[in-house]
C-alpha cells in the first residue's frame, strides 16, 4: 500500500491508473484516505522528527520560511462546500493553492500550511510558528521556537516583526523599498545568514519532485496536505 501511494505521488497519475502489481486501486485509495483521516502520516512524521532531535540533527538556531504557488488541476475543483474551505483560490497563476513552509537550519521541513493561491505569505507566519513542535523526552513543553527566522521581503511587515519579537525570535528579513531606511524597527539583516535562505528554496524543489505535489489534483485540502506530509517524512528518513 505504501509503494502504491508513493507511486501515485511520484508520477502524478490518477488512482485508477495504478498498475496491477500494486493490487486494486480502490484499496490503495481507501487506505490512503483512512490513514489520512486517522492522522497516521502526521504521527509518523512526529516520531521521525523526535528521533532526529534526540540525535542532534535539528538545527534550532536558524529557521527559514517561504511560500510557493501550486497550480490546481481542473479535477481539484468541485468539492462539496466550495473552494474557501479547501485551500483553493485565484492568483496570477490561475486556479491554485499556496504552500507555506518552515524549514529548520539544514533545510528539512518542520511545518507546512496551505491556503488559497491568492493569500499573502505574511499572513501565515504565526501559523507556521505555532505548528511543527517537536516533543522531547521527559517533562517540559515541546520545542518549536528558533533563535532566528529568515524570510524574504514578502515577510517585511510590522505584524510579522511584532509576532517574532513576542517570541524572542530575531528577524532576518530585509526591509521593502517602501519602508523608511531610518526606521529603527528594520535593522539591516545578517547578510551571511540571509544567503542561506536558498535552503528553503531547495526544499520546495525537492517536494515538487513529486508530481502530485507540483500540481494539485486533490479536491480535499486534507488529502493534499497529507501528500505534503508523506513527502516531508520521506525527506526525514
Amino acid at each position: 500500500m505504501l509503494s502504491a501511494i508513493l507511486w501515485v505521488m511520484r508520477t502524478g497519475a490518477p488512482w485508477r491508473d495504478l498498475p496491477e502489481r500494486f493490487g486494486p486501486w480502490s484499496t490503495a485509495w481507501s487506505r490512503f484516505r483512512r490513514w489520512t483521516a486517522a492522522g497516521v502520516w502526521q504521527r509518523v512524521l512526529d516520531v521521525l522528527r523526535r528521533q532526529a532531535d534526540s540525535a542532534g540533527q535539528i538545527d534550532w538556531r536558524t529557521h527559514f520560511v517561504d511560500a510557493t504557488v501550486v497550480r490546481a488541476h481542473q479535477h481539484a475543483a468541485g468539492a462539496r462546500g466550495g473552494q474557501d474551505g479547501e485551500a483553493l483560490g485565484r492568483s496570477r497563476g490561475g486556479f491554485s493553492t499556496k504552500v507555506h513552509l518552515r524549514a529548520e537550519g539544514d533545510g528539512k521541513p518542520l511545518a507546512v500550511v496551505i491556503s488559497g493561491g491568492e493569500r499573502h505569505e505574511s499572513k501565515y507566519v504565526e501559523a507556521l510558528l505555532a505548528s511543527g513542535a517537536v516533543r522531547r523526552p521527559g517533562p517540559g513543553r515541546p520545542r518549536r521556537r528558533p533563535s532566528r527566522l529568515v524570510g524574504d521581503r514578502g515577510y517585511s511587515y510590522p505584524t510579522v516583526r511584532r509576532a517574532l519579537t513576542r517570541r524572542s525570535i530575531q528577524a532576518v528579513i530585509p526591509r521593502r523599498r517602501d519602508q523608511r531606511p531610518d526606521d529603527r524597527r528594520h535593522r539591516p539583516p545578517d547578510r551571511d545568514t540571509y544567503r542561506e535562505r536558498n535552503r528553503v528554496e531547495r526544499l520546495v524543489n525537492r517536494l515538487k519532485q513529486y508530481r502530485r505535489i507540483a500540481t494539485r489534483y486533490e479536491k480535499r485540502a486534507a488529502h493534499y496536505l497529507a501528500l505534503l506530509t508523506v513527502a516531508s517524512l520521506m525527506l526525514w528518513l
